[in-house]
């Protein structure tokens, strides 16, 4: 549930492309004039008003004929539309948004890049305006692509309220951390009495398996946290993409075999040490242990089948 990686943004970059630009474009075309040169204030409300709208969009600037940054930084920052200084008329001459659009017309846009200003990835659309001297000027917008892509699958209101989820996912795997912590101590300590005799001879053959279950226990509840603590709050989980629920499924159907199995071979062995009633019992735990497993090897190769199938149909429909 962590933020999206830069791999799954350009992922889905590559994905949207051909939407990403058509966006844009309405956007920047719709935005671009004349007046934004002569008339700071009327940028700013431009901006601002596309920015309410498109949270994505970072920063505004304009350009000259050759290149020359001519206008402040109009930049959104915490949901306000800020004028950032950047000195005196810097040469952006060989800065892709401009060499793109240079000789061209209509709307250019960049390759996902690195932002110098935010550092995040980004994207810059650029578009060029036929001015009152007859020279071009150039209206270059950033975007933050992060956020682009975000808006676009409609997941902009869910990662607001991510840290809460976090939250819950923290004090639950803080939890589980405790029982563990606490069935390893009753272990170490049955382990303790067994090296110092303090157990009478009677229970000695079936107390190393009452320790046994306990670690078997702490192992299992300790890789369940584990796998809420990578995939809940350590690593980014794309809920749109169904390999992730089935990354989930698996580990946890993993951690839940590997208990059953150790229990089912404990049971075996209390069974050979004369306990016959516990073979029934020890029967039918590897019978769910098989079930289990040829369920997960079912569950995940159609899964990873239809995933497969979903994505051509996909690569199909936009390349129509």
């Amino acid at each position: 549930m962590a933020s999206m990686s830069y791999l799954s943004v350009i992922e889905r970059y590559h994905e949207y492309e051909q939407l990403v630009h058509e966006l844009l474009e309405s956007i920047l075309t719709g935005m671009a004039d004349n007046e934004l040169f002569a008339d700071t204030g009327k940028a700013i409300k431009i901006f601002s008003e596309v920015a309410s709208r498109y949270p994505f969009v970072e920063l505004m600037y304009l350009l000259d004929d050759n290149g020359r940054q001519v206008s402040p930084n109009l930049a959104l920052i915490n949901q306000q539309v800020k004028l950032l200084s950047v000195g005196e008329s810097p040469d952006r001459s060989q800065r892709p948004y401009y060499l793109n659009v240079r000789d061209k017309t209509g709307v250019q846009i960049t390759r996902p890049y690195l932002s110098n200003a935010s550092g995040h990835l980004c994207l810059s659309a650029s578009i060029a305006q036929r001015l009152a001297d007859g020279k071009r000027g150039y209206v270059v917008v950033d975007i933050n692509l992060t956020c682009l892509i975000e808006f676009m699958m409609g997941d902009s209101a869910r990662r607001r309220v991510i840290p809460l989820f976090k939250a819950v996912y923290a004090i639950l795997v803080t939890g589980l951390f405790i029982v563990v912590a606490i069935l390893i101590g009753i272990a170490a300590h049955d382990i303790w009495l067994l090296f110092t005799g303090g157990i009478s001879s009677a229970h000695d053959s079936l107390k190393p398996f009452g320790t046994i279950i306990f670690i078997t226990l702490a192992l299992a509840i300790f890789d369940l946290g584990k796998t809420i603590l990578e995939e809940e709050i350590l690593m980014h989980k794309d809920i749109f993409r169904h390999s992730s629920t089935r990354r989930t499924i698996t580990r946890f159907v993993s951690t839940i075999l590997i208990a059953i199995s150790i229990e089912a071979l404990l049971t075996m062995f209390k069974s050979s040490l004369g306990k016959f009633e516990y073979i029934q019992g020890a029967i039918f735990m590897m019978l769910a242990v098989v079930g289990l497993l040829i369920g997960l090897g079912v569950y995940v190769y159609l899964g990873a089948k239809a995933e497969a199938l979903l994505t051509r149909n996909s690569v199909r429909q936009r390349k129509g």
